[in-house]
């Protein structure tokens, strides 16, 4: 998987976020960069086949005729045991991983947090929850970081696309699931559909995990 850096100060946080091959976290960056002085590693890895690689387990369509095809543990594994290893190894100790994205990207890193116990937080920025199967899965697994956050645009849950109308409850039972595990948990609503503002939002996102204390 081909990976992108983007330093800003004494790292504090490593930062990594699953990508589109044609995504650029850069203006995502930027904005962290202007609204906090703490320093951190951005780190951008792009996966081959969006709906394989992010995928946590096979789901029919709901985009046209693509199916998801669950990949994720693959992905995973690469990432606990290759990718984010060798970033932290030229940044100080006790610096704090935190994996977040937009849309499936943001799916795949809570499904990560229930899958990876060397993560601080999770930044969950307009997660596709509706995805077939994830109010059981969450039902019988145990996140494994303390530090979540998680948002949705107020207009999602208005989406024609019967199933992706569903992310409302989800995200609310996802939220309700994580806080009674004694997680802390922030859901946010921002304004718009699942379509706008993604890179500010999954901006938001790490920065309310970098704002956190312990």
């Amino acid at each position: 998987m081909e990976k992108t850096e983007y330093l800003s100060g004494e790292p504090e946080f490593l930062l990594v976020q699953m990508t589109d091959r044609d995504e650029d976290i850069r203006p995502e960056f930027e904005y962290i960069k202007d609204h906090t002085v703490r320093g951190f590693l951005m780190l951008s890895v792009r996966v081959n086949d969006w709906f394989a690689d992010l995928s946590p387990w096979e789901a029919p369509p709901v985009f046209g005729k693509t199916p998801f095809r669950g990949g994720a543990e693959s992905t995973l594994s690469a990432l606990e045991t290759e990718i984010i290893p060798e970033a932290l190894e030229g940044l100080p100790r006790g610096v704090k991983t935190v994996l977040g994205g937009y849309s499936l990207s943001a799916l795949f890193a809570l499904w990560g947090g229930y899958n990876y116990e060397g993560l601080y937080g999770i930044a969950a920025a307009s997660p596709s929850v509706w995805y077939e199967g994830w109010d059981a899965y969450i039902r019988t697994r145990r996140m494994t970081c303390k530090n979540v956050y998680l948002s949705v645009g107020d207009r999602e849950e208005k989406a024609k696309n019967p199933v992706m109308a569903r992310v409302g409850d989800r995200i609310r039972d996802t939220y309700s699931y994580l806080c009674s595990q004694g997680v802390s948990a922030v859901l946010e609503y921002n304004e718009g559909n699942h379509f706008r503002d993604a890179d500010i939002r999954t901006a938001k996102a790490f920065l309310d995990i970098m704002k956190r204390d312990g």
